[in-house]
């Protein structure tokens, strides 16, 4: 075959390439002495959970959260006595020989800012909090009542702009998808453009005060909302001459291997575009189990022992580029795009065996190593056999495809379990019944006997010429493979040849993890095809990790589907991270909720320490926990308050209730 020649680069879009990595130049930022963008390296912080009015605590927590990797350390700020109190953990901190650079979180309280941004090196502002209101209510607005609301912005935003300018402090504009104000909501309404607006409007703001130490980042539970609101506001603003640092983070992750997952889709998919200069993975455990998450992914896309110190000469050149981008910014163009990054649409197919068209994705597992004379290994994949009955009884997290190979079981396999054999070894079954070929590219092209409803094919995404595809027949599906560890953007370029060529073949991802640990599989699958999913490539996966056990690889698999929100297999939990303001212990909170409710397949539930998070941080949920004062609880429908003040005891007996009303709660069977 020949090789497919390069697709147009798509420079300008809202990234350097989509066909190779290339990391996107920002304006280095000044945070304290560490400073972010530019050359610099991907950062990574972190946010305390200890009371703000403990001082000790807080600054033992910084600790260990600098040890474990944090470059930078966040604290909220919820009122002035906090934004005060900030000075004394700095000055602890300080005498016990750590100047990690702290950062105020900021909701609703203009003048707890202004108070912080004279201590701390940098301070993160809410735009759809810090001057707006959220009280769910749409209003029309006239041009000239939106201009006066936003004159009325600027006038209570100016002063905070000028204390950063005087004291050196930066400040990170942190656009929350559930906290868009009821203004934004009324004229953009809840979108990835709303998003960007909100925070544009603030950074129009500073630079009309002639401030430029700006952080941007737009968070989302999402992760397709994220996806697009990044990309969006990078297109943005280069079409109006800025390059401002990103800090990347996913809202409301959850904890365990779904929060991994999670956070690795949405920084990932960014991260491998090339965005990104400092990361948060927000996960409801301590603080200092995130950075190494984080690091994880930073590490994967830089080598940071190979980033050195920039040089006088090469800081000169460095800002000559920024200062041409500015006044010369790149004009996107998209005309070449067969897909819009912006928004979400999966990539038309013709279904092959219930397999692309309108069907979920699958996923598809090796079996090769495993005992075949026993049917018990396929309980890992959601096959349980009960020997007394000679059945099997199949979870939501069974696998719909397993490769055997030239390997041939001894047992029956489930009705709805697809087989995949080596094309040779498939020609020699005597019965093949559910019994599909595996071709190589060359074996396609040569066989005489192909299957009637299903063979796969191994395609290299480096190695194929789109001219070829026209070789393809009826009933099969292509198996895209990459050899680059690095191989997303070679598998995209594969899927737009596909699109430009008007092929519509279902395509299931293969990546190989030869030498990887738990944590890593689960950060690197996700990165590589969280990415292509959430772009609406892939009609499946197929993970091939021989180091990691079949349950996980299996469990990792559905793990993605969900967090891309292309199959939904199992209950679905945003629970933020926890932080000084929040009311009751979320990681057992959240654990406990999770272990009363998580038969509850397709329902989203919320699960929120206190009213900043809740409900705009809900964003889209079902139903919301959200802590309100001590010892209670208010319960949502939505966004729509159930029960307020409910004591925390009954809580959630009550919030069953509610599910139960609305014919969503299933009784567990046993």
């Amino acid at each position: 075959m020949q090789k497919v020649a390069p697709i147009d680069q798509l420079a300008g879009v809202y990234c350097n390439s989509l066909t190779r990595y290339s990391r996107f130049l920002t304006r280095e930022v000044s945070i304290g002495n560490i400073p972010m963008g530019g050359l610099n390296p991907i950062r990574i912080q972190s946010m305390t959970t200890t009371d703000t009015m403990d001082t000790l605590a807080t600054v033992e927590q910084t600790i260990r959260m600098v040890e474990s990797g944090c470059e930078y350390v966040r604290i909220t700020a919820p009122s002035i006595k906090e934004a005060e109190n900030l000075a004394n953990i700095k000055k602890e901190l300080r005498a016990r020989g750590y100047d990690v650079p702290l950062v105020a979180d900021i909701h609703f309280t203009p003048n707890a800012a202004e108070s912080a941004a004279r201590i701390v090196e940098k301070v993160r502002i809410n735009p759809g909090n810090y001057a707006d209101k959220k009280r769910f209510e749409n209003i029309e607005y006239t041009a000239d009542a939106y201009q006066a609301e936003l004159e009325r912005i600027y006038k209570k935003f100016a002063p905070l702009v000028k204390i950063c300018k005087e004291y050196g402090t930066a400040m990170r504009i942190g656009t929350n998808h559930g906290s868009l104000s009821d203004r934004i909501m009324s004229h953009y309404g809840d979108t990835p453009r709303g998003m960007v607006e909100s925070a544009m409007e603030f950074i129009r703001m500073c630079e009309d005060l002639n401030y430029y130490n700006l952080v941007i980042s737009m968070k989302a539970s999402n992760t397709q909302v994220m996806v697009q609101a990044y990309r969006l506001l990078v297109e943005t603003m280069v079409k109006e001459g800025m390059n401002y640092p990103l800090h990347l983070g996913v809202t409301e992750a959850g904890d365990g291997e779904d929060g991994r997952i999670k956070s690795a889709v949405g920084i990932g998919t960014l991260l491998a575009d090339g965005l990104g200069d400092t990361i948060r993975v927000s996960l409801t455990e301590d603080p200092e189990f995130e950075a190494p998450v984080a690091r994880a992914l930073a590490d994967r896309f830089e080598k940071r022992s190979q980033q050195s110190a920039v040089d006088s000469q090469q800081s000169e050149e460095l800002n000559a580029k920024r200062e041409t981008l500015n006044a010369n910014p790149v004009t996107p163009n998209t005309q070449h795009l067969t897909y819009s990054p912006f928004e979400y649409a999966r990539r038309v197919t013709a279904p092959v065996g219930q397999i692309g068209g309108h069907f979920h994705p699958v996923v598809m597992v090796d079996i090769t190593q495993q005992n075949l004379k026993d049917p018990y290994c396929l309980g890992q994949l959601g096959y349980n056999y009960s020997a007394g009955l000679d059945k099997y009884n199949i979870s939501d997290l069974a696998c719909d495809l397993v490769y055997l190979g030239d390997e041939l079981p001894s047992f029956s396999f489930p009705g709805g379990l697809k087989q995949v054999y080596n094309y040779q070894t498939w020609l020699q079954l005597k019965d093949k019944y559910n019994c599909h070929p595996l071709f190589s590219w060359e074996e396609y092209l040569q066989a005489e006997t192909k299957d009637e409803t299903l063979n796969l094919v191994r395609i290299n995404a480096a190695n194929f010429s789109p001219a070829d595809l026209s070789l393809l027949q009826p009933a099969t599906i292509i198996l895209l493979e990459t050899t680059q560890p690095m191989g997303m953007q070679e598998q995209r370029t594969f899927f737009t040849a596909l699109q430009a060529q008007n092929c519509q073949v279902p395509v299931i991802i293969k990546r190989t993890y030869a030498e990887v640990d738990a944590d890593q599989l689960m950060l690197y699958a996700a990165s590589d095809m969280g990415a292509l999913l959430t772009d609406g490539f892939g009609d499946g996966i197929w993970i091939d990790a021989p180091q990691n056990e079949l349950k996980l690889i299996n469990s990792v698999s559905f793990g993605i589907l969900q967090a891309t929100r292309t199959r939904i297999s199992k209950t679905e939990y945003i629970s933020c991270p926890s932080c000084g303001r929040t009311l009751f212990d979320l990681q057992e909170t959240t654990q406990y909720i999770r272990s009363k409710t998580d038969h509850l397949k397709g329902i989203k539930i919320a699960i929120m320490g206190c009213i900043v998070n809740g409900p705009g941080e809900m964003a889209d949920a079902d139903y919301g926990y959200v802590g309100t004062g001590p010892g209670k609880i208010t319960l949502y429908r939505g966004k729509e308050v159930v029960k307020k003040n409910v004591n925390t005891p009954s809580a959630l007996d009550e919030l069953i209730e509610i599910i139960r009303e609305d014919g969503n709660w299933i009784e567990v069977e046993g």
